[in-house]
């Protein structure tokens, strides 16, 4: 039994994001060396959409893309994580969700032995995790919808 999840992101940032706040995006990337920027904010501790190539556990490729789009910046990632990186996560997604101009569906987050994903919606007030089954196991990464 292995605790690894799968993370799936896919949303869009304004335009005029703050170089700081792309710098720390870039950082969690690992884009222009491979540690994040060096600060004392928590958030910025350690990269943590970093890793690329062959998944280890849960097929297909690992990904982390920061591209300028049509509607601003485009991000995509898949990654697997480990629950030990839950709080770091929770407060990563916080933060984008305060960013992202997308609001719906961005993502999913799917326990390594589960075929069916939580969902990640955005809305107004933050990301939100909709299981589609009951007892999900990501329930520790962000509250969910109808929990």
């Amino acid at each position: 039994m292995s605790d690894l999840y799968e993370l799936q992101l896919s949303l869009d940032l304004p335009g005029s994001l703050p170089a700081s706040d792309l710098a720390l995006i870039r950082g969690h990337l690992s884009e222009g060396g491979d540690q994040a920027p060096e600060t004392s904010d928590p958030l910025a501790e350690y990269p943590l959409l970093s890793a690329r190539g062959p998944a280890h556990r849960i097929g297909g490729a690992l990904v982390g893309e920061l591209l300028p789009g049509p509607r601003g910046w485009a991000l995509t990632v898949r990654q697997e994580v480990h629950p030990d990186e839950f709080d770091a996560l929770r407060t990563l997604l916080t933060w984008l969700a305060t960013r992202t101009t997308s609001v719906g569906t961005i993502g999913y987050v799917r326990f390594l032995e589960s075929d069916v994903p939580d969902v990640l919606i955005a809305t107004p007030d933050g990301i939100h995790r909709l299981p589609l089954r009951s007892g999900s196991p990501a329930r520790h990464l962000l509250p969910g919808v109808e929990e």
